[in-house]
């Protein structure tokens, strides 16, 4: 969950326009639709689909889910939250904050502390690439502006190694896995979805996690703002979901895993579901974002600004939602 390129993006809102059409409420009833992509075969909103524990806690405010396809790429779905075409995403803040700096439509209401053991960079087993300052003149796949080039440039900082020393290869995330494996780039910097399969095959290690790197990438949830202006109960509800939602992920991780189907390409093999329930198991649940959240956002903000992936300082606190404020307690 990162920054595409905007004709990738302007794809995918085109791919949406007939959902932006449609109007977040319904017609009938008086319920409001709400439109989130559908998490497939793992995660909270799996779960949620599944056992129907979301449909139960958004109907207590007259809210239905309306799935819009699969979760994927926060900067697609920025896209679509500005667009009208999706009501509520979720990405990383690094992600985020490139997304607001060009398409403020939208608001973060919660926030997951950084994945310290899923998010990093990943060599092959054998690669004489031992320490970070091995990446010198070396070639890493990233994708830009998000949490793929957000952690290669905290780890080289951390380094003291010149940003300028190692070659950074822009790929989409599906596109690196046959260069990685065949050595055309010599490192991957990326996250659960991507290192899981690696990590578990035997054929891949971390040379850093984001634990390791200080990484404050926090995984966070966005409303688009016209949505969020109209019914903030129904935000108050979805948090309240996550939250309890995630506190149960904690407990038990597996779970949250394979929810749909334990075969085919959808699902984790017995290996990948051994990495994953670990590096689940070590989330937190999420929470409302508060003055040390928006600390760690700047942080961010600054660091992309300095490192000229973004084009100056931009400030996170006029679009975030205090959740605590909203109709109801969050729990």
């Amino acid at each position: 969950m990162r920054i595409r390129s905007l004709a990738l993006a302007a794809a995918a809102v085109l791919a949406f326009a007939g959902v932006a059409a449609c109007s977040s409420s319904s017609a009938d009833a008086g319920t409001v639709k709400v439109r989130i992509p559908d998490d497939s075969n793992s995660g909270l909103l799996a779960v949620g689909r599944k056992d129907g524990s979301l449909a139960a806690a958004l109907a207590k405010v007259h809210a239905s889910v309306e799935w819009t396809g699969t979760a994927g790429a926060f900067a697609p779905a920025a896209q679509q939250l500005d667009a009208n075409a999706l009501d509520f995403a979720s990405g990383s803040i690094t992600s985020a904050t490139a997304a607001l700096a060009q398409n403020p439509g939208f608001k973060l209401f919660s926030a997951t502390q950084p994945d310290k053991l899923g998010e990093g960079i990943l060599v092959k087993n054998g690669s004489p690439i031992t320490n970070v300052r091995d990446l010198i003149g070396k070639k890493v796949a990233v994708w830009h502006g998000g949490t793929s080039e957000y952690l290669l440039l905290q780890a080289l900082r951390q380094a003291d190694v010149p940003i300028d020393s190692v070659q950074r290869v822009y790929l989409q995330p599906g596109q690196v896995a046959p260069l990685f494996a065949s050595g055309q780039v010599d490192a991957w910097s990326t996250w659960a979805q991507f290192s899981v399969p690696r990590l578990a095959d035997g054929g891949s290690r971390f040379l850093v996690t984001g634990g390791q790197v200080g990484s404050e990438n926090y995984a966070v949830w966005a409303v688009r703002t016209g949505f969020a202006d109209q019914h903030p109960e129904v935000v108050r509800a979805l948090y309240d979901y996550l939250r309890a939602a995630g506190q149960r992920q904690q407990q038990d991780p597996g779970s949250f895993l394979n929810v749909k189907t334990t075969s085919g390409p959808e699902a984790l093999s017995p290996a990948q579901k051994t990495v994953a329930e670990s590096i689940n198991k070590a989330l937190s649940p999420t929470a409302p974002i508060g003055a040390a959240e928006l600390d760690r956002f700047h942080n961010v903000a600054r660091f992309f600004a300095d490192q000229h992936i973004t084009n100056g300082f931009f400030d996170v606190k006029p679009y975030v939602i205090d959740v605590t404020s909203l109709p109801g307690s969050p729990k």
